[in-house]
């Protein structure tokens, strides 16, 4: 898909902040800093439409980025590491709950994973979190171009074993760095939107 238009709309904490011109919308999920931002900006070929950072924890809020007038990317909180308070984290939860539970032009969630490592428990809680609500989730291994050629297919491998997915998902290997799955993505996304 070719990106003439991006731009970020709203950073909502709540329902009533949400767009409301029903376009699909399809939700970056992962822990914090594993890059879901970077993954943004490669598809929309972006340097900084999602804005990233060193710093675990940035993304504070549902960022809901419309694309060429047509869908919305929703990046969400990410969980795991972030250096915040439980208060702030229960906070997120709630928010991001909301989100999932109610949403009805949200038609997939992407869940970014590092394929360099396993899923983590974090990111296997997501996704049965993400199955309770009946969503469709792609999950997005990133990093790809950090793991030598020959040890790709075995870390994918893994990766699918670890979070026993359901045959309507999907497990797209992915590089930030170099564009490796941007066209499958694409591909992909274009079923939902």
């Amino acid at each position: 898909m070719k990106v003439n238009n991006a731009e970020i709309v709203i950073s909502a904490v709540s329902q009533k902040q949400y767009p409301g011109d029903r376009l699909p919308e399809i939700a970056l999920a992962g822990r914090s800093n594993v890059g879901k931002s970077s993954f943004i900006n490669k598809l929309i070929n972006r340097k900084n439409l999602a804005r990233t950072s060193s710093k675990p924890g940035k993304t504070q809020t549902l960022n809901f980025y419309k694309i060429n007038e047509a869908f919305y990317f929703v990046d969400v909180p990410g969980y795991g590491y972030a250096k915040v308070s439980k208060k702030e984290r229960e906070k997120w939860g709630v928010m991001m709950e909301e989100y999932f539970e109610t949403r009805e032009t949200l038609q997939a969630v992407l869940l970014i994973t590092d394929v360099r490592h396993e899923p983590t428990n974090d990111d296997i809680q997501m996704y049965h979190f993400l199955k309770h609500y009946d969503l469709r989730v792609i999950i997005v291994a990133t990093k790809l171009d950090k793991v030598p050629k020959n040890k790709r297919a075995s870390h994918v491998k893994r990766t699918k074993q670890a979070f026993e997915m359901d045959e309507a998902d999907y497990l797209l290997p992915f590089s930030s760095e170099t564009g490796e799955g941007k066209d499958d993505a694409w591909r992909l996304l274009s079923q939902f939107i």
